[in-house]
């Protein structure tokens, strides 16, 4: 099984009580809520790619979480990874650490970056039921004003109509999914359930601003 997570901010004592607000009354209660929601879910084989900003502790602190977290890990670089430039820093904890990364996911294709990136490959293609074929997977943008604006392009996008191969007129499926581990309750997640994170979250907020 293969699972996705972002911006776990292991340690990130400030992102707890004033960016993200996250409720706990420590780092230290934080960290160990995500070890075990974590390891409630994946298990020794499964892999977790995680889209950047795992930890903001040291690297002794990283590695000590790191030590405990069940799974096969991989790491999309976030801009507050900054234990992986420690010149102490051993990567064999991970299979691969990138920057940016494509891969196949039960017939379809996830781009991975901590960014969102507005015009990523392959968002145009769609599956024989006309469902999205491609899907953009990032973090970097928490639960900000930037989801919101990232959400209103998104919006845009699948409203515009373009001309298919075959000469079919088709509304473009852009598919962009947060991975913020909060919209998770911390927790890793498989596609096809960040696909219904979200799904749940825009509805959510499509009925907040219709009230």
């Amino acid at each position: 099984m293969r699972y996705y997570i972002a911006d776990c901010h292991f340690f990130h004592k400030a992102l707890n009580t004033q960016m993200d607000q996250r409720g706990f009354d420590s780092v230290e209660q934080m960290n160990a809520y995500m070890i075990e929601r974590w390891n409630e879910k994946v298990r020794k084989n499964d892999e977790v790619v995680i889209l950047g900003d795992f930890s903001w502790g040291s690297l002794e602190e990283t590695m000590e979480v790191l030590s405990v977290l069940k799974g096969k890990l991989y790491l999309i670089k976030g801009n507050h990874d900054r234990f992986i430039k420690d010149k102490n820093f051993d990567p064999g904890r991970f299979v691969w650490i990138k920057d940016y990364a494509e891969l196949n996911e039960n017939r379809r294709k996830v781009v991975l970056s901590h960014y969102p990136i507005a015009c990523y490959n392959g968002q145009y293609r769609r599956d024989e039921a006309g469902n999205p074929k491609v899907y953009m997977l990032h973090g970097h943008i928490h639960s900000t004003q930037d989801q919101v604006y990232l959400d209103a392009y998104q919006d845009f996008i699948q409203k515009q109509i373009r001309p298919t191969i075959g000469g079919k007129m088709e509304h473009v499926p852009c598919r962009f999914i947060n991975c913020f581990c909060m919209y998770s309750d911390y927790q890793p997640m498989t596609l096809d359930e960040w696909i219904e994170i979200d799904r749940k979250r825009r509805e959510k907020l499509e009925s907040s601003i219709c009230i």
